[in-house]
């Protein structure tokens, strides 16, 4: 079976404003890119939310859509949907997703597994996937050492991963709450 996987996904939260950036590329297996414009950070919820997922196409996919539809279930309450989705792993309702997603609204940002663990970052800052260690060193250096807005740190820090990381590139999307 081909696997499609790797990405790099940044959510800086700043000043009163959540970014979320994600880069394009889409790798087969080790070492063809197969695409390079994919889009992984998106607005859902009526714009109110922004969501960037990693991991396998595939389960990236139904871990956002479980996690949507928990957010409709639930009126758009960021935590209480996050919780009841990871719910469903404890229970035993749900198979292990091999993916991660990073998850805001105006007040709170989550990284949600696709095994159930919900967390929430102590400083504000949260990257995933491939290159996201990379990223989340940019985003911290980048908060501590300058003035820039959550949106340049979050775009920054994926740019400096896409130049580390061969799985992540620098066709970067970026969005706010």
């Amino acid at each position: 079976m081909v696997e499609f996987h790797s990405t790099t996904i940044c959510g800086v939260k700043k000043d009163g404003v959540t970014a979320i950036a994600g880069d394009g590329q889409v790798t087969m297996g080790e070492s063809v890119i197969f695409k390079g414009s994919a889009k992984k950070v998106r607005r859902i919820y009526g714009d109110r939310v922004v969501l960037g997922f990693a991991g396998s196409v595939s389960d990236a996919f139904s871990l956002s859509e479980k996690f949507e539809g928990m957010l409709n279930k639930f009126s758009g309450n960021l935590m209480r949907s996050a919780v009841e989705l990871a719910e469903t792993w404890r229970d035993g309702r749900a198979g292990k997703l091999d993916a991660l997603m990073i998850v805001a609204d105006a007040g709170t940002m989550l990284i949600i597994s696709g095994s159930g663990e919900v967390i929430e970052p102590d400083d504000g800052i949260a990257a995933i996937g491939s290159g996201g260690n990379y990223a989340l060193a940019a985003a911290r250096a980048l908060t501590q050492n300058t003035d820039y807005d959550a949106q340049t740190i979050a775009t920054k820090s994926l740019k400096i991963a896409s130049e580390i990381c061969v799985y992540t590139n620098d066709n970067i999307i970026c969005e706010t709450v």
